[in-house]
């Protein structure tokens, strides 16, 4: 299972967590972490409940900068452990992170596999709610896929990129940073109002745009920065970077989604390759991520060093150009091609018309559905209903969410079907690790100890665990593995075969 591999330019390890807001009715409820073990304890999917997460070997103290910072890493005992953390038979993870039910999907190797298993993820919280009820006789909670409360506090959507350590992330920086700036536009989730003491106004793009404070740091909960420096891979260290990125909105939309996910994975199939890339500079990118959030006409311009001034179609345009350029000489494949094309039609219509892309992005679909509402009801943006709508377009449960009311109206686009969401909930993807470590945790969970994104590890009886270490997340697929685990019948049998 440790051999080295090389990873191919039209290749890439994604996945992606999602911290999910979580409401109690009954003031008897009020602390939210007892309140999301509650939830996340009642997934009624579970194949190996007793099995615990294993955090041997992660460190997300380390920074890209080349230092460690100081803090105390995550080691629950293993009672508290099985109460936080959830191994799924899709190789993804289920877990209580501070005040919040979170789901990581497993180890993806394309935006539509992202955009399936996300979706997966929302089914499975929805189920986690529906059981609770059914247990307890009591509707409590309620689960938002959103970022933020409106009261200030915001909590977070996290994607990994796996990328080569040969590019320094000092360009990492300096490339990706107007990219994040911008992309919003295509991949905001939409929000009524501001927060943390910006500026004012009624409805704008992004729900996180309002909390980022710095460029570049460490932290995830305090001081966000646009590009986040966390040095934790997951892998072979010397090998492989992991881009931690903390910038984006969780999105409902599947195209916000797709784009989202699909258009930052090409900009580092560049990035890997050495390629031609844009050298924008922005004066002053805090300001300008706040500015591009409140700019639904697509029309203002940011300032660049030296006096210069742009605005976010542009400066995603001249990615796209950089992009469409270097596949012009390269193998194109069809999941890029895809990606390619839809990104050139939304930034087309985003300068055309934001509005012409009601059924395709949340941002725009929401605020369509909140000023129709606005209209029929003679309110404004300041209207309690209006802001509840913010906060139900976000709700996880498919009779409850009005974002849901769309999709059974046929009135925003779909990328994935029903069934690749269905078969996502149970079925890990083929192409990476998350292929052995979900068919273990299906095939012999009586016998899992614990998992992580690195490892498997069995109860072999007397008192002794062992680890099938994972460090490569292009082995352990279903092409390696898939005629393996289906010969054997015990894990002692399994065991045998990879020492041999």
């Amino acid at each position: 299972m440790q051999e080295s591999t090389v990873l191919p330019p039209t290749l890439r390890v994604l996945g992606t967590e999602t911290e999910f807001g979580i409401a109690s009715r009954d003031p008897a409820t009020s602390d939210p972490v007892s309140n999301s073990i509650a939830v996340i304890g009642h997934y009624p999917g579970l194949p190996a409940p007793l099995a615990i997460w294993d955090y041997e070997n992660e460190n997300p103290l380390l920074d890209a900068r080349g230092f460690e910072v100081e803090g105390e890493r995550e080691r629950p005992n293993p009672e508290y452990n099985r109460q936080l953390n959830k191994v799924l038979a899709n190789g993804g993870r289920l877990y209580v992170d501070g005040a919040h039910p979170e789901y990581s999907t497993p180890e993806c190797t394309s935006p539509r596999e992202i955009v399936a298993f996300e979706k997966a993820g929302e089914r499975i919280l929805a189920q986690c709610l529906a059981q609770m009820t059914r247990v307890t006789g009591r509707d409590h909670f309620v689960l938002y896929k959103n970022n933020s409360d409106g009261k200030g506090n915001s909590y977070g959507y996290h994607e990994s990129y796996l990328m080569s350590r040969a590019v320094p992330f000092e360009r990492i920086v300096k490339i990706l940073a107007p990219f994040f700036v911008t992309r919003p536009i295509f991949a905001g989730a939409g929000k009524v109002g501001a927060e943390n003491q910006t500026n004012s106004t009624d409805y704008q793009i992004s729900q996180r745009a309002d909390f980022f404070e710095c460029l570049v740091d460490l932290n995830t909960m305090v001081r966000r920065p646009i590009v986040n420096s966390r040095d934790e891979p997951h892998a072979e260290y010397s090998k492989y970077r992991r881009l931690h990125v903390i910038v984006g909105d969780a999105n409902m939309a599947e195209l916000s989604t797709y784009l989202k996910v699909g258009t930052l994975s090409i900009i580092l199939d560049l990035l890997d390759a050495g390629a031609d890339l844009p050298q924008f500079e922005l004066d002053d990118p805090v300001r300008s991520i706040k500015q591009v959030s409140r700019d639904l006409s697509m029309k203002e311009t940011i300032k660049l060093a030296g006096g210069r001034s742009t605005t976010a179609v542009a400066i995603q345009r001249a990615y796209l150009k950089a992009a469409t350029g270097y596949y012009a000489c390269h193998d194109l494949p069809q999941v890029t091609k895809d990606i390619l094309v839809r990104w050139e039609d939304v930034l087309d219509k985003l300068e055309q018309d934001p509005r012409l892309l009601a059924r395709e992005l949340d941002w725009v679909a929401k605020r369509q559905m909140m000023e129709s509402y606005m209209e029929r009801k003679g309110c404004g943006w300041d209207d309690p209903r209006v802001r509840l709508m913010d906060l139900q377009y976000h709700d996880v449960r498919p009779d409850k969410g009005l974002y849901f009311t769309l999709e059974r109206s046929h009135l925003i686009e779909r990328v994935v079907q029903d069934v690749e969401i269905e078969r996502a909930e149970f079925t890990p993807p083929a192409g990476t690790r998350a292929y052995f470590r979900g068919r273990c945790v299906s095939k012999f969970a009586k016998s899992l100890y614990g998992v992580s994104w690195t490892s498997v590890l069995f109860d072999v009886g007397n008192n002794q665990v062992k680890r099938v270490p994972l460090m490569d997340p292009l082995r352990g697929t279903a092409s390696l593995t898939s005629d393996l685990l289906d010969q054997v019948e015990t894990v002692d049998a399994l065991l045998a075969k990879l020492k041999a």
